[in-house]
């Protein structure tokens, strides 16, 4: 049964279009919330979500299927199916807008509530701040964006703070923002504040300038050596581009390390 926080009423309704085999999420605008190629739906289609996933390499192999995966926003459900449905993980999924949910079970196989899934109809920063457990999540990928796709919506201090505080001593969250926009060093810099005693990096912008931030909770980046031979086996596991993911690490721009 899906656990259920009442919504603002003003939220922008859910609508899906089609297009050489791929249905796309949208929120009342053309700008694509999520997609899923419909041959192979749990297989990740956008290029930035597949980077979302990018948490695989700061995870040691032997645990990478272990624990509990959240994720803050639910989009076209990509990163849900391949959490629940192809790692068999643990997986909590929080989305405020109740078209959204309603358009990934009609439409993007939302995976059937159970003992290793649920939903969570609620604002994320509610769900941190009175729902997650301290310590209690181990992968937490954050994608939350308005129906324009501006900004994220939920960008604060506090917010990273909370986000921090929920991830178990090692876990790692990865953070969708926007590399071109003007915001972007203050949500490292609030990211990297939050995360004070372990390892912020980011992946370099796609195309479309979404960079992937990645945050591991006081434990350091471990060698190169280690990280190309997860990539490797991550890569042959899962067929996601793990070993491009590598190439494509980045430090914090030095400005990053200015007060918030």
């Amino acid at each position: 049964m899906t656990t259920k926080k009442k919504a603002a009423p003003d939220l922008a309704p859910a609508t899906t279009s089609e297009h050489a085999g791929v249905r796309y999420l949208h929120l009342g605008t053309p700008w694509v919330q999520g997609a899923m190629r419909l041959r192979k739906p749990q297989a990740i289609e956008l290029e930035y979500v597949q980077r979302m996933m990018a948490w695989m390499l700061l995870r040691p192999s032997a645990e990478l299927e272990q624990g509990h995966a959240v994720q803050l926003g639910l989009g076209a459900g990509a990163i849900t199916r391949f959490t629940q449905g192809v790692m068999k993980m643990q997986t909590t999924v929080v989305e405020l807008n109740p078209s959204v949910i309603a358009a990934n079970r009609m439409s993007f196989r939302l995976p059937a509530e159970g003992e290793r899934f649920r939903v969570l109809e609620m604002d994320a920063q509610h769900y941190l701040d009175e729902v997650a457990e301290p310590a209690s999540i181990d992968v937490l990928c954050v994608d939350l964006y308005d129906h324009e796709a501006a900004g994220p919506v939920l960008d604060s201090a506090a917010f990273y703070a909370a986000c921090a505080r929920a991830l178990g001593e090692g876990g790692v969250m990865s953070v969708n923002l926007f590399g071109r926009h003007a915001s972007f060093e203050r949500s490292a810099r609030r990211i990297a504040a939050a995360f004070k005693g372990g390892t912020v990096i980011s992946l370099q912008p796609t195309r479309e300038g979404n960079t992937i931030v990645l945050a591991l909770k006081h434990a350091k980046l471990p060698e190169r050596e280690e990280l190309a031979a997860r990539a490797q086996r991550i890569d042959t596991a899962y067929a996601l581009p793990a070993r491009k993911w590598l190439r494509m690490i980045r430090p914090l721009p030095d400005t990053v390390a200015a007060p918030a």
